[in-house]
């Protein structure tokens, strides 16, 4: 199976393994099949994800409370926590697992390698081990990739476009992510082709990113950019401005 780009799709694949569930396997449920949803954020900050998973899973004839269960596990940031949340979703004997994210992926992966799991992650999945290749993903997983990692040199060129004077570009990243190496990896190859100098801030909780932007100020960082952090609040940002 391809691994493709787009959200919808994710939404199919997660379809086509319930649509694929075993007779026997059904009839072993208590009463209704069980997805599990593994995030790493909170489930205020992504409502809309849900409702479009919600919406994906109606589409192919699941609804939730009529003929289907979504058991969501959220680790509001605390990447730790996500692999007892999927031993937690395994425990649970759900049917599969829609890991929506690489820390969600990565964390459902170690926990089973047989309850089936759809993935959408950013960086390469088979970089990060997730699969054994994009055509044939093999064991009990697939997913897509936005491969938004591959898109960093791209970032930093409109970053040029748009401060042509700059010599100093930061990087904010959490370090707890999953998994932050790839984003610095592929700025920093981009920056010393353009022989600029790149500084990479950390910040994972909402009391480091004070220190963050001082360190930003202080070293007179012409432009910012930011890895998937979700919790970058505006807040965060005018301790900048």
């Amino acid at each position: 199976m391809r691994l493709h780009l787009r959200r919808r799709e994710f939404i199919t694949l997660l379809g086509g393994v319930a649509a694929a569930w075993p007779l026997v396997a059904r009839a072993q449920q208590s009463a209704m099949p069980v997805i599990g949803f593994l995030h790493s954020g909170s489930p205020d900050q992504f409502a809309l994800n849900v409702a479009a998973f919600r919406q994906g899973l109606a589409e192919t004839g699941y609804i939730e409370g009529r003929n289907v269960v979504i058991e969501f596990r959220w680790a509001e940031g605390q990447y730790d926590r996500l692999p007892a949340l999927a031993a937690n979703l395994i425990g649970r004997q759900v049917a599969a697992i829609a890991a929506d994210g690489t820390g969600a992926a990565l964390a459902s992966k170690a926990a089973t390698s047989v309850i089936p799991i759809v993935f959408m992650v950013g960086p390469d999945p088979v970089e990060l081990g997730l699969v054994n290749s994009l055509s044939r993903p093999g064991a009990n997983i697939t997913g897509i990739s936005m491969f938004n990692v591959s898109l960093e040199a791209k970032r930093l060129d409109l970053l040029r476009e748009l401060v042509p004077a700059a010599t100093t570009f930061a990087l904010l990243i959490n370090p707890k992510g999953a998994p932050s190496e790839f984003h610095t990896k592929e700025m920093e190859v981009a920056v010393r082709t353009g022989r600029q100098q790149l500084i990479v801030l950390k910040a994972s909780t909402d009391g480091e990113f004070g220190p963050a932007f001082t360190t930003l100020i202080q070293k007179r960082a012409d432009a910012l950019m930011s890895s998937p952090i979700r919790s970058l609040t505006a807040g965060a940002i005018n301790l900048w401005t």
